[in-house]
């Protein structure tokens, strides 16, 4: 039924909506990209027919459709709708909503809230959806791009259930295009090429497919066809889903890490360029790179720290973007050479046993005895001086007495030079058979 408190959208101005939005999934059904929630045997399917919803938190991407699903749900299960921002409502906002949801649960009905990027709320904001949530005022669906783990409150999070939505893939973000086509009424002017270009430029993002679209449209003229060229020409690219300060960001230099780790210079490469791609501080990533020397490879290649160093004072003195491929080849060499984390897992042994032990004495044949007090005392007494022993070396015992020897760098036996062109020769069989 119809409210008749909202205003009648002129006619004619229904066309001239954005196409996302004209698009909008009518049902649950109709939602493409989410079958795992969406789909016949999808969560939010299941919890429909059974009548029963809960509180939630939607957890995805942008254009992943965590809007529409919320105002879906509320439909079919017969709940009241409200929408809220996190990013323009405060602590009186929310107490409306509140004290509105409460008069609909005295008249017999439930509010289904949806608050859009709900990690933007503080934790004392947080903390006030608890109550109206426990004596089923509301119903929460709660909207972030941003992992709930590191964002949400633990009591708000054990109140409600995470369903994470995936980024499209290039199958759901076609069907997208078909029914964009079928609503227009007219093909998208690209070949097959372009068309491919185009969905990959979206990047998982549906709202962005069909923006993108939409451009193309409103820049063809009569009977024209666009390639990969035309189309970039005329579609400005969409900047890659990438966080600085958040997941993306996290989850790429994770990524570039575990790649030199396990000796593979193309997967490295990869993720170093979309770093790049995605504006990352270059700096950022020669540090980075730096880390990765003394971690990974440690004494295996002592030079690995010196190309690192080397790689970075270069990008400082070249800038962009010449100075990206120093960091480039700094990350192949790193990928390329020998493994040792001796020294990284030794170094946290050590500390550990420093914490653990306390501020015990040094023996005392190892501390200099500069007064006659401290000679008296024994300080220096039976210290063997290694330069003049055979072989230069002593073999004195230089931990504290109380501690005994410890052991914590054992550097591993075998022959590097073998492993690398072990790891290199599978590497180039791998990519054979993939092909």
């Amino acid at each position: 039924m119809s409210d008749l408190f909202t205003p009648k959208e002129p006619e004619g101005m229904a066309a001239k909506r954005p196409l996302a939005d004209r698009l909008r999934p009518q049902t649950l059904k109709e939602v493409s990209g989410q079958e795992h929630l969406t789909g016949e045997d999808g969560v939010l399917s299941r919890m429909i027919e059974a009548g029963s919803l809960g509180s939630m938190i939607f957890w995805g991407p942008p254009g992943t459709g965590k809007t529409t699903v919320a105002r879906l749900l509320s439909g079919e299960a017969g709940l009241a709708f409200e929408q809220i921002s996190a990013i323009f409502s405060g602590v009186a906002d929310l107490k409306k909503v509140f004290d509105a949801a409460r008069q609909r649960r005295m008249n017999g009905r439930q509010t289904l809230l949806f608050v859009d990027e709900i990690h933007r709320f503080n934790r004392a904001q947080q903390d006030s959806f608890l109550p109206v949530m426990e004596d089923g005022t509301i119903i929460l669906i709660g909207a972030t791009t941003e992992n709930p783990s590191f964002e949400l409150n633990a009591a708000l999070l054990s109140r409600a259930r995470v369903l994470t939505f995936k980024s499209h893939d290039a199958d759901s973000l076609e069907e997208l295009l078909k029914r964009a086509e079928e609503t227009e009424s007219r093909a998208l002017p690209l070949d097959p090429d372009a068309r491919a270009s185009l969905i990959r430029m979206a990047d998982g993002d549906g709202r962005a497919v069909l923006t993108l679209a939409e451009e193309v449209w409103r820049a063809a003229r009569p009977d024209e066809v666009f390639g990969q060229e035309d189309l970039f020409r005329i579609v400005q690219r969409r900047a890659p889903v990438y966080d600085k300060a958040q997941d993306g960001h996290y989850n790429l230099i994770s990524a570039l890490h575990k790649s030199v780790r396990g000796s593979d210079p193309d997967a490295a490469l990869y993720y170093l360029a979309r770093m790049f791609d995605a504006g990352e501080d270059p700096l950022f990533l020669g540090r980075r790179l730096v880390r990765m020397a003394v971690e990974d490879i440690g004494l295996a290649d002592p030079q690995a720290l010196v190309v690192c160093n080397a790689a970075k004072d270069a990008y400082d003195f070249l800038g962009s973007p010449e100075g990206e491929l120093a960091l480039a080849e700094a990350c192949v060499y790193l990928a390329t050479a020998p493994k040792s984390n001796a020294v990284y897992t030794a170094f946290k042994a050590a500390t550990r046993a420093a914490k653990e032990n306390g501020s015990l004495l040094p023996p005392k044949h190892i501390l200099n005895a500069p007064t006659k007090l401290m000679k008296g005392e024994g300080y220096g007494d039976g210290y063997r001086y290694d330069h003049d022993e055979p072989d230069a070396f002593s073999g004195q015992d230089y931990f504290p007495e109380k501690m005994g020897r410890q052991t914590f760098y054992d550097p591993p036996e075998r022959g590097f030079e073998r492993e690398i062109r072990k790891r290199l020769d599978w590497w180039a069989k791998l990519r054979r058979e993939r092909r």
